[in-house]
């Protein structure tokens, strides 16, 4: 583990946007953070997702999302990146369970090839809006904005859901695609819709109230 001195000076520079200093203060709290996981992976699940899918995941967030720590020192980054690694675990064995009997109303590629518009499908899954979405919208000027949002979201976040949810591939396929495990392609996808519901911003941009 690196020396708190260093670890703050780190931490320091990470904030300021040097890459290299994040890269090397996560590499320092890995073997603490993989113990922290470790303690907590027990269940069916344990053949499925392991310490280095949820680190993985964890480290892109952390990367991406560095603004989104508020301080506390190399300890308080420590815990950041604790709970951090816990909602993709929680997340990943969620989704793991739920595709056991997926509800058809939650799996929106199998609406798709159904013949109901895709995007529709994935607004109603995030839960965007609260007003009956317009299909003239959704077709045009939403298909837009969603293009628009995927194209902000990191490159691996903007894959799972157009393999995922918008073309309806299995998980199998999606995780071969990426290169990843399925428990870590269902955390990549729950930090992905958390992502797009941001860029959405805003239903009323997009949809038309009830009549």
């Amino acid at each position: 583990m690196t020396q708190p001195q260093d670890a703050d000076m780190l931490l320091a520079k990470a904030r300021e946007g040097d890459q290299n200093a994040l890269v090397s203060l996560l590499e320092s709290m890995t073997p603490e953070l993989r113990r922290r996981i470790a303690s907590k992976m027990s269940g069916p699940w344990r053949t499925i997702i392991d310490e280095d899918d949820i680190l993985q995941v964890t480290f892109m967030e952390a990367c991406t999302r560095l603004d989104r720590f508020t301080g506390g020192g190399p300890s308080g980054f420590l815990a950041w990146l604790t709970k951090l690694a816990d909602n993709n675990r929680i997340d990943a064995i969620r989704a793991l369970e739920g595709a056991k009997r997926p509800p058809p109303s939650k799996r929106v590629g199998a609406g798709a090839q159904a013949g109901e518009d895709s995007t529709m499908a994935l607004v109603e899954l995030l839960g965007v809006t609260n007003s009956t979405p317009s299909r003239q919208a959704a077709k045009g000027e939403f298909t837009r904005y969603l293009d628009l949002a995927l194209a902000t979201l990191p490159a691996e976040y903007e894959k799972v859901i157009r393999l995922y949810d918008l073309e309806g591939k299995e998980i199998a396929e999606v995780a071969e695609k990426l290169g990843r495990s399925e428990g870590a392609v269902y955390m990549l996808r729950a930090r992905a819709h958390d992502r797009l519901k941001e860029a959405l911003g805003p239903g009323s941009k997009f949809f038309s109230s009830p009549s």
